[in-house]
């Protein structure tokens, strides 16, 4: 099955600096981190909860995608998606 994001929801993470979100993978929840320097792909993002999640919201498809690709080369269930995977 394929990984899928019904709920839309993300969260700020000050403490790893970045944005988590929620993916499932039939009933089995897969967990997000993605990090500033990926949300930077395309210019300086402030640190900020603001920011970051503006960001990822402009970016969400990308995301997913991005998210989908990591998820399916290794299926844990937790990932940290950083700015080398933003290709």
């Amino acid at each position: 099955m394929s990984l899928s994001f019904p709920n839309p929801s993300r969260s700020f993470d000050d403490f790893d600096v970045g944005v988590r979100f929620v993916g499932y993978d039939a009933m089995i929840s897969v967990l997000f981190l993605i990090d500033k320097t990926a949300l930077e792909k395309n210019g300086v993002v402030a640190a900020t909860e603001l920011s970051l999640l503006a960001v990822f919201d402009v970016s969400r498809n990308l995301i997913y995608n991005v998210a989908r690709e990591v998820h399916s080369q290794a299926p844990p269930t937790s990932y940290r998606i950083t700015v080398e995977d933003m290709k």
